[in-house]
């Protein structure tokens, strides 16, 4: 158009004619090929004018169209269809012409022509409002076609019709007509009609999906009965599920529904489940449980729990389709309730169905069943095969898990085996001398332990008898050490701490108990000394705390039956110079009557070589006592001698018996001094200067001179024949 228009200049302003007829046959060829046959400038002028009023007429018509739709909401039974084809017609008759009339042509027009340009303006305007009635009038026409597919039940239709309408009135851009389209008086009614009917769409499809997907339930005072059916009909379903979901369906009812009134009971209770698929209608899943709290010992097996929710999912899976590129109605449920789904079926199913004994450990196929669950999980898309990695993970901690439960199991077991009574006692014997005992620590002195030591004992040789590695191929063999050795050294510290204060009363209190206590450590020393080789961490500490905790209590023990005895003996007084009197001979027979009533709970407890020991100690005591107040008197009647060698003779007399056999009081230091004492009470002054044979007689084994020459002074009369042996003691 520029060319012509210049040409045309040209030839207006006196061109020569041979060159004005170039120019002539060169602008006949241009508007032949530009502007669809307009060969002027009035040709396109005349266009443009036909246009404008044709357009001005069809806007004339769409406004009171619209107006009585949207703005005044007059009856109108005009549909927009009449007007659709007008307008697209005039919409492409417009920018046709325009776009053939370029941009050139238009500034050669400009010059030639102001009145063809103000044409091609206002043709340029009213082309953007006749844009803005062709849109006022397709959004009408989806709105009409939109009812009808809701008449229809034209679900999909629907949902394809409000996507349109979307597109026309809730654009995002900021073009000019979209601008003019906001001024609108229309334009407020259009957008909360769209609002409206998508409403009323979403509406229609979850009324519909309810229809075709009933979850109902049934409380009673006890019980609770939830029932889910889902239809049959497979095509109508999906379609209105993927109409549902594209419509941006909100689906926490459905998934809180089914975590709160399907998931979390299955998962924490007994329940009845129901799966049907024999209705010709739908499939059928009914569901009871009681709503009382769950009672943790009727927890139920991860199997079951496993099985009734795949038969929940299966009854389901109708609805499970794709509803967009890379989203499934399980996958959309799923990222709703999984986590919770996840977490509370690890927590309250699975860590409770971890093996807590080495058989369990050995039958249990709950890895497995796990893998296959998952497997199924992320099949069905609820599970996000790249993200969701809990059960993954609980499955790498299930043998740590095992272990600490397994030592836990023990360490209960222990714990129960230490609180039984000390005095349920049984006899160790093994027919062992006390030097075969001396000679090899492979062998253990006869003597009573505790029964409830014995089955300690067994418990912690099933645990060397575990395999080295639990969690590795059970036939697998190999080198590494037990990984249960440790509970051993935790069970048998535990045994050193906690039973002196589970007894502490009775350890105090009763003689029997803190000799089977002591027993009881050794026994437990023995048993780890004998088992040195398999590995026991800190073997030889553990020994030696076990023996120092045994002789520690029985120990405390022996020094309270030497208070008591020496208690006893405090009230002694043979002070008087006359006779004693009978009193100090009451409290010797009490004392060996205490000693009798302790013997009678060691004797056949102890081993005899500790018996021995610990007895001999207290009598020794008890000896010297005698001896020491003896040698205290400064002045000792005959009457008084032999009162107190009565005294002395029935000691001699009574403490052979308190051992088995009655030789072992030989080994008491004291025993021949208090015999010697007895007579020196009894013997002459020479039968005592005899005895002591310048210092090479038998009673130098036992006196000092001073303590000879102090029990002659008490003896015997101030004589010369006295001084006189007094001499001969040095």
């Amino acid at each position: 158009m520029k060319e012509i228009l210049f040409m045309f200049l040209l030839i207006t302003n006196g061109v020569v004619e041979t060159e004005r007829v170039k120019m002539v046959t060169t602008i006949a060829e241009l508007c032949k090929e530009d502007l669809n046959g307009i060969s002027s400038a009035e040709g396109t002028k005349t266009s443009i004018v036909r246009i404008l009023e044709q357009i001005r007429r069809f806007q004339d018509r769409i406004r009171k169209h619209i107006e009585d739709n949207y703005v005044d909401f007059i009856p109108n039974h005009t549909t927009s269809d009449v007007y659709i084809d007008e307008g697209e017609s005039l919409l492409r008759e417009t920018e046709h012409l325009l776009k053939n009339v370029e941009s050139d042509a238009r500034l050669a027009l400009n010059s030639a022509n102001v009145e063809l340009t103000q044409c091609l303006e206002e043709l340029r305007e009213v082309a953007m409002g006749l844009k803005l009635s062709y849109r006022l009038l397709k959004i009408d026409q989806y709105f009409q076609c939109l009812e009808e597919a809701n008449a229809t039940k034209d679900y999909l239709e629907a949902l394809n019709l409000l996507g349109k309408l979307k597109s026309l009135i809730c654009c995002e851009s900021s073009s000019d007509v979209d601008i003019l389209f906001q001024k609108c008086d229309c334009y407020d009614t259009i957008k909360v009609r769209y609002h409206i009917q998508a409403n009323i769409l979403q509406q229609n499809l979850q009324q519909k999906f309810e229809n075709l997907v009933k979850f109902s339930e049934k409380t009673f005072p006890s019980a609770k009965s939830v029932n889910l059916q889902v239809s049959k009909d497979v095509s109508q379903l999906q379609d209105t599920v993927l109409a549902l979901f594209e419509a941006r369906y909100n689906p926490m009812k459905l998934c809180d529904f089914l975590l709160e009134n399907c998931i979390v009971p299955i998962i924490t209770k007994p329940v009845s489940v129901d799966y049907s698929t024999e209705k010709d209608d739908y499939f059928q899943i009914n569901i009871s449980y009681s709503v009382k709290a769950a009672n943790i010992s009727l927890r139920p097996p991860y199997k079951q729990v496993f099985t009734h929710i795949k038969s929940h999912f299966e009854c389901l899976e109708n609805i499970n389709i794709k509803v967009s590129a890379n989203r499934y109605v399980f996958s959309i449920i799923g990222s709703h309730i999984r986590d919770k789904f996840m977490k509370l079926l690890i927590e309250e199913c699975l860590m409770h169905s971890i093996p807590e004994t080495m058989d369990e450990y050995r039958e249990s196929t709950l890895l497995d069943d796990l893998q296959l669950f998952q497997q199924m999980l992320k099949d069905i898309y609820f599970l996000d095969s790249h993200k969701n990695n809990e059960f993954t993970a609980f499955s790498a901690k299930f043998n740590i898990i095992f272990q600490e439960r397994f030592s836990v199991k023990i360490m209960e077991s222990a714990r129960g085996i230490m609180q039984k009574d000390l005095q349920d006692m049984i006899t160790i014997s093994d027919g062992n001398t006390g030097d075969e005992v001396k000679n090899n620590i492979l062998l253990f002195p006869q003597c009573m332990i505790s029964k409830g030591t014995l089955e300690l004992t067994k418990l912690m040789e099933r645990i060397l008898r575990q395999p080295s590695n639990p969690c590795r191929e059970i036939n697998e063999s190999d080198n590494e050490p037990n990984l249960f050795l440790s509970i051993i050294s935790t069970i048998l510290t535990t045994y050193c701490s906690d039973v002196p204060k589970i007894y502490d009363k009775l350890l105090e209190s009763i003689p029997q108990q803190s000799a089977l206590f002591y027993n009881n450590c050794m026994f437990l020393a023995h048993w780890v000394t004998k088992n040195a080789d398999v590995g026991i961490p800190a073997h030889p500490v553990l020994v030696k705390t076990l023996q120092s905790t045994g002789l520690r209590i029985f120990k405390a023990q022996e020094d309270t039956q030497r208070s008591i005895v020496l208690d006893i003996m405090n009230n002694l007084d043979i002070s008087d110079t006359h006779s004693i009197g009978p009193i100090p001979l009451k409290l010797v027979r009490q004392c060996l009557r205490q000693m009798e009533l302790l013997k009678n709970v060691w004797l056949n407890v102890l081993p005899e070589s500790v018996y021995n020991k610990s007895f001999g100690s207290i009598l020794n005591e008890f000896f010297q006592y005698i001896i020491r107040r003896i040698l205290t008197l400064e002045d000792i009647s005959a009457t008084v001698a032999s009162e107190l060698s009565e005294l002395i003779n029935v000691t001699l007399e009574k403490a052979p018996d308190l051992f088995k056999e009655k030789h072992e009081v030989l080994q008491i230091s004291s025993w021949m001094k208090l015999q010697q004492l007895q007579m020196i009470l009894n013997a002459s002054l020479q039968e005592i200067i005899d005895q002591w044979c310048d210092g090479a007689g038998i009673l130098t084994a036992n006196y000092k001179a001073e303590e000879l020459r102090h029990l002659i002074r008490a003896l015997f009369q101030n004589t010369d024949r006295r001084a006189k042996a007094l001499s001969r003691i040095v």
